[in-house]
């Protein structure tokens, strides 16, 4: 198994560290959960970049980098609902774009056509990315503050960043899935065609 492989594989595995120091009190596992992710995100670039450097792309290592970003994102956001922090159907459209993405480019990858990404895509995942930074910074200072001192206007303000940078991500996602759709029209069409015949 190659490094950037494993740099794959190690991601899966901070993500449920994240999540499992999302659950503990205090201010210091929010802070680890922080760093963990920042980790994470940099395991993101650095197994695509190593791959390329020393041409060490491999069909496994192809096939895990895209589902280690969705257990990344979408881990972290279903942790953020159970901590009560986001609302669910937010979520859960976030959700459905990706399984419906992944699924259809699944599908066409075993018709041997494959279905490019485009900037779009780089967009919704740059404001997922920084819709969940957002939110763990917002329960750093919850918990470094403790429960009860914060005064209710700033609680209403941290509330607003926190939907505000999910809005964007939500919205962003329904743009590059409607994007996704649209470019590859003609070829989900013949292939669809394909399978019907």
């Amino acid at each position: 198994m190659t490094i950037p492989t494993k740099l794959t594989l190690l991601r899966i595995l901070l993500t449920f560290a994240i999540m499992a120091l999302l659950f503990l009190p205090g201010a210091a596992a929010k802070a680890a959960a922080l760093g963990g992710f920042g980790l994470a995100s940099l395991t993101d670039w650095a197994d695509g970049y190593l791959a390329r450097r020393w041409h060490q792309t491999s069909a496994l290592g192809a096939l895990l980098d895209p589902i280690a970003d969705k257990v990344l994102v979408l881990g972290m956001f279903l942790a953020f609902v159970q901590l009560g922090m986001i609302p669910a159907w937010m979520v859960l459209v976030i959700v459905l774009r990706e399984f419906l993405i992944t699924g259809v480019r699944l599908f066409a990858a075993s018709r041997h056509v494959v279905l490019s990404a485009a900037k779009e895509g780089k967009h919704k995942t740059v404001s997922q990315m920084v819709a969940i930074v957002v939110i763990l910074i917002v329960l750093l200072i919850r918990e470094w503050n403790g429960a009860g001192a914060l005064s209710a206007r700033t609680l209403t303000a941290m509330q607003g960043i926190v939907l505000g940078s999910l809005w964007i991500a939500m919205v962003l996602t329904l743009i590059s899935g409607a994007s996704f759709f649209w470019r590859h029209r003609a070829v989900l069409k013949a292939v669809s065609k394909g399978v019907s015949e």
